[in-house]
């Protein structure tokens, strides 16, 4: 896959408190994929997102971005590149969390513009242009001076979202983005998604939507217990022979 792959993750490994909860996780991600991540509580999805975002260090395996490293296994333990590195390869993803994460003291367009001004340092004027094309394509260029607590659970995801693109990144992943919300907001959600995916914006999705994970990727892959059960196309996974597969599927849409 050589160049092609913006994420490499080669045997990661990752336990908490004498607990496995990744066990040997290999994967790669394609520039203009959509990859969602499924499976039942518990079974490292949030986990392995944060292990490939930093937020969590690995305890094994390698961290690759671009063909650059961001950890990889020397004498068996994980070793991460320098801080200068990091911060460069943090560049190359942006995260959508579950509980929006918006600064509750700044304006919509002011959660937006603040990362670009003052991490990759953008003129003012630029990182508002920026932002607002982005409040604009998610219909939200009326609320750019409201503050969170004045927008709906699902207006301020897709500011959160807005806010993640701001910043450029080349792969952008989702931590259960419409979990906190009711099924009517869910549906705003899930449709600016679907819209990045036809940009051919690079995602990972962990999810438990399952009609939408079936609908918007490229590549599904199901974990449990902290393994890769199964990934394929979401033809492939969802109408898989595997009775633990087809049991949790059942379940979900039932």
């Amino acid at each position: 896959m050589g160049e092609k792959s913006l994420l490499t993750i080669n045997h990661l490994k990752k336990s908490f408190d004498g607990q496995t909860i990744l066990k040997d996780i290999s994967l790669q991600v394609s520039r203009g994929e959509v990859v969602s991540i499924i499976g039942p509580s518990g079974s490292g999805k949030s986990t392995l997102l944060r292990c490939a975002t930093m937020l969590e260090t690995m305890d094994s395996g390698e961290l690759i971005y671009m063909g650059e490293k961001a950890a990889q296994e020397v004498e068996g333990r994980c070793v991460y590149a320098s801080r200068t590195d990091l911060r460069r390869i943090r560049r190359y993803f942006g995260l959508v969390f579950q509980n929006f994460n918006l600064f509750p003291h700044y304006s919509v367009l002011k959660n937006i513009t603040d990362a670009p001004m003052t991490v990759d340092k953008v003129p003012k004027k630029e990182a508002e242009k920026r932002a607002m094309h982005l409040l604009e394509q998610f219909g939200l260029a009326d609320k750019k001076d409201a503050y969170p607590f004045q927008l709906s659970g699902g207006q301020q995801q897709r500011v959160s979202i807005a806010r993640a693109l701001a910043l450029q990144p080349e792969i952008l992943f989702f931590d259960e983005p419409t979990s906190a919300l009711d099924p009517e907001l869910t549906g705003e959600v899930l449709k600016v998604i679907k819209q990045l995916a036809k940009e051919k914006m690079t995602m990972i999705i962990v999810t438990h939507e399952m009609q939408f994970a079936k609908e918007i990727s490229d590549r599904v892959i199901f974990l449990e217990h902290g393994n890769i059960l199964a990934q394929g196309t979401a033809e492939e996974v969802f109408y898989s022979d595997n009775a633990r597969i087809r049991d949790f599927i059942g379940k979900l849409n039932s």
